[in-house]
């Protein structure tokens, strides 16, 4: 090992393919800042008889995972098949064998990272994950190490680039949401199946992953609250814009001495944040901190480059801690107990889009019930349409729990239709 560090790479699809190419066209590189070569020794592929446009020699595929993970010439587990169940028992298994792993899998990341984390620590390996959020943007680094010695408050990312490539056309040349998705999908940003993307499940695995990191503690998937874009209406995006708002599809995370909460939700931005300039199919993540103030991390999400670029990044720490035989000395172990905060400690301001009879003391009717339940309104705005009889009214309210938001709108029942709602970020006085 002090001359060669061998890798077996799990899967040979467009992430795999990616860190193939890097690691052949950056070998002087690489040798330059280890010291040694770093090569790929086998590769797990699901059919040996398909044609592969691939600059690897052949002999090193295999379909056998256990001819990888029982080889004890390799020293790093590369997994970057997808998938959940195979995929957890591969990176058990290497880790098991004193074996480094790097992987990019957020669904199992988020499905079963804490386990696995504790696993790692257990047998002293190296689990690194950098690829599982974001893509090219060195998200999980910077927490970990870059932002160590400070606590983080909150963080907001757009981490789905199919669901903000949606809304970016939507909102800049009027697409409908079905047009956009198809071009989504075309340009290879969407999947045939979008269901993970459009439906915040995507998003929302990604944000338990920073979460824990984050806010060092155990966030599940069932913590986070989800609302998918689906439920966006016509004349929604319009209706921001017209506010000095930007619609995007975000995720959010806040920590305060109540405990945590996480969402991921189509929300309206202010056109004065940052994250409400990140269009088309890129990424960004915010993070408040309480020494470092605010600073924001932005690049591309997704794609074969970007993406096995944070895996080859990952490889050469794992490479680094090998060298240095320090493998497995990083604590993963929650700091804080998981304590996740109830709707009626979690405020914001929202929006409130009804379609209610036009008639007198349909205003007051209204009014009564955000009183009722506390809600204080900012504003309320009645805009004419063409259904007679009918009215549009907007209402804008103060800083509300979730809870009182979601009691006005399920008591809302026989005095108006809820075309849409929608929580609201970004404003500085927020």
């Amino acid at each position: 090992m002090n001359n060669e560090i061998s890798i077996g790479l799990l899967g040979l699809g467009t992430v795999g393919s990616g860190v193939a190419r890097i690691l052949n066209q950056h070998q002087q590189d690489l040798h330059h800042k280890l010291g040694v070569q770093v090569s790929i020794k086998k590769v797990l592929i699901k059919d040996e008889h398909k044609e592969r446009l691939s600059i690897l020699d052949r002999n090193v595929f295999t379909t056998d995972v256990y001819e990888i993970l029982n080889d004890p010439s390799i020293d790093i587990i590369v997994e970057v098949m997808g998938g959940i169940e195979e995929a957890k028992q591969s990176i058990e298994s290497a880790l098991l064998a004193g074996k480094q792993v790097v992987t990019a899998n957020k669904d199992v990341m988020a499905e079963h990272g804490h386990e696995l984390l504790k696993l790692a620590d257990r047998e002293r390996c190296d689990l690194f994950y950098e690829a599982s959020v974001a893509g090219g943007i060195p998200i999980i680094r910077t927490l970990e190490d870059g932002l160590a010695s400070d606590r983080i408050s909150s963080l907001m990312g757009i981490v789905n680039g199919t669901t903000n490539f949606i809304l970016t056309k939507m909102k800049q040349e009027n697409m409908s949401y079905e047009k956009a998705l198809a071009q989504a999908t075309e340009f290879g940003y969407a999947e045939a199946d979008p269901s993970s993307d459009v439906d915040g499940l995507d998003a929302a695995r990604k944000m338990v992953i920073l979460s824990s990191l984050a806010f060092s503690t155990e966030v599940h998937l069932e913590d986070v609250l989800v609302r998918g874009m689906k439920e966006i209406q016509d004349g929604d995006l319009e209706l921001a814009n017209s506010f000095g708002y930007t619609m995007k599809m975000v995720g959010t995370s806040k920590k305060d001495e109540e405990g945590i909460e996480v969402s991921v939700e189509p929300i309206f931005l202010a056109n004065s944040h940052l994250l409400a300039s990140v269009n088309n199919e890129f990424n960004a993540v915010y993070i408040y901190g309480d020494t470092v103030g605010e600073t924001m991390l932005y690049g591309p999400g997704a794609g074969s480059l970007p993406t096995a670029t944070s895996v080859v990044s990952d490889i050469i720490a794992a490479c680094r801690n090998l060298l240095l035989e320090v493998n497995g000395k990083r604590v993963h172990a929650a700091q804080h107990k998981r304590v996740i905060k109830p709707a009626n400690c979690c405020y914001a301001k929202y929006f409130h889009r009804l379609l209610v009879k036009d008639e007198v003391g349909m205003l007051t009717k209204l009014t009564s019930i955000y009183s009722k339940h506390n809600a204080s309104l900012q504003s309320v705005m009645q805009h004419p349409i063409k259904n007679e009889g009918m009215a549009e009214v907007i209402l804008l309210t103060h800083q509300i729990s979730r809870q009182q938001h979601l009691d006005v709108i399920e008591n809302l029942e026989g005095i108006a239709s809820i075309i849409s709602h929608y929580r609201i970020e970004g404003e500085e006085s927020a």
